[in-house]
């Protein structure tokens, strides 16, 4: 059976950002609550900005330091906001797949010495373990024929052109590092190829 969307539900939603319109999707990959935040008018049209957002309770609901995501999102509504055009995908796999309490466990080896990669390793899983096709199929539903990726991540961008999605440019998305997460973005660095700690132009 060929993998299925349905988008059930679209309703406007004012945020500090801007005004966007919510999708809510059902779909038969993954049975999760995925949502896609849209700006303007995106279907039929070239170089959207598209940011695919995995889910983070800790960083985007709590504003847990230990990570850059909570920052990341709020960036990414106002970079989307500010283009008068473009989408965010809210995928709902929370630790880069792994689920919250294995990365809550994953934090407490990290406090053991640990690295964000390493403690998912300990725990049984890779270090990256998510999945971007639910992704593509609502991108394809929003009918965007090309897209500016706002992420650090260049994996994500083969990801997605595996799955048919022309990603046109990468557009960075850095945030500013300080003492409870400098480790951890020096680990995506090294350890998971993210780009960054690029000189300011």
């Amino acid at each position: 059976m060929n993998p299925h969307l349905d988008d059930l539900v679209q309703t406007p939603i004012p945020t500090r950002h801007g005004e966007f319109i919510l999708h809510y999707y059902s779909n038969t990959i993954d049975d999760k609550e995925h949502i896609a935040l849209v700006k303007g008018d995106v279907a039929n049209q070239e170089n959207i900005p598209v940011r695919i957002h995995s889910e983070c309770f800790t960083g985007d609901v709590l504003g847990s330091r230990r990570c850059d995501c909570g920052e990341q999102l709020a960036m990414a509504m106002q970079m989307i906001s500010e283009a008068k055009s473009g989408v965010l995908i809210y995928l709902r796999q929370e630790g880069r797949g792994i689920g919250l309490l294995k990365k809550l466990q994953a934090y407490n080896l990290q406090d053991q010495g640990l690295d964000t990669v390493d403690a998912n390793i300990q725990l049984g899983h890779l270090a990256d373990e998510r999945e971007y096709s639910v992704a593509a199929l609502i991108l394809e539903s929003l009918q965007v024929k090309s897209i500016q990726l706002i992420t650090n991540n260049p994996k994500k961008i083969d990801a997605l052109e595996e799955l048919g999605i022309h990603v046109v440019k990468r557009i960075p998305i850095e945030v500013t590092a300080h003492k409870d997460n400098l480790d951890y973005l020096k680990t995506k660095a090294k350890k998971m190829a993210h780009i960054l700690f690029e000189p300011k132009k």
